[in-house]
């Protein structure tokens, strides 16, 4: 198994993370992960990640359940049962419509919601009884942990995010 150098900086400010990682991207030093408490805007694009596609995927779910709720109106109210509600006939679906706008929204909205929170899951590999993988626990109350390769001279790295306002340093070996 190989092993690897990582340093561990933990910072307690979500300004100085965001000024921290573009500094040190700027060096070309890699970073494996970077663990918050909450959100931090713009911290995507400073580490240098691809833009998500989950919008497409929602747009392509959306479509599956209109399609199902057409499928499932057309039938359940014109093939299947077809009932004079209202004064509407019943022999054509086009001419009933306007009554399964709203059925058809709900459909849209249901499956592409759904879908989405599933996909996000799987994506993120995130499931039920999933153990929790943030190597310190301060991560999930206040503090900012960024986890990033160790080059050839870890002494020079631990400095450079010392100047960068890391709070506390550590350098931890780990196996492949």
């Amino acid at each position: 198994m190989a092993s690897q150098n990582l340093i561990h900086a933990v910072f307690d400010d979500d300004d100085q993370l965001l000024d921290a990682v573009k500094e040190i991207r700027g060096k070309k030093i890699h970073i494996e992960e970077i663990y918050t408490p909450f959100p931090v805007h713009g911290l995507d694009k400073a580490m240098g990640l691809a833009p998500t596609r989950i919008s497409i995927a929602s747009f392509m779910y959306g479509c599956f359940g209109l399609a199902v709720a057409l499928v499932l109106t057309n039938y359940i109210m014109i093939e299947d049962w077809p009932q004079n509600i209202g004064g509407k006939p019943s022999f054509s679906y086009f001419e009933n419509i306007p009554a399964f706008v709203p059925i058809l929204f709900e459909m849209t909205v249901f499956f592409a919601a759904h879908l989405m929170v599933i996909t996000f899951y799987l994506r993120s590999k995130l499931w039920p009884f999933k153990k929790a993988e943030n190597p310190i626990n301060a991560t999930t109350d206040d503090k900012f942990l960024v986890v990033l390769e160790s080059s050839s001279s870890p002494e020079k790295d631990i400095e450079f995010l010392k100047i960068l306002g890391a709070i506390d340093i550590t350098l931890k070996e780990e196996e492949h």
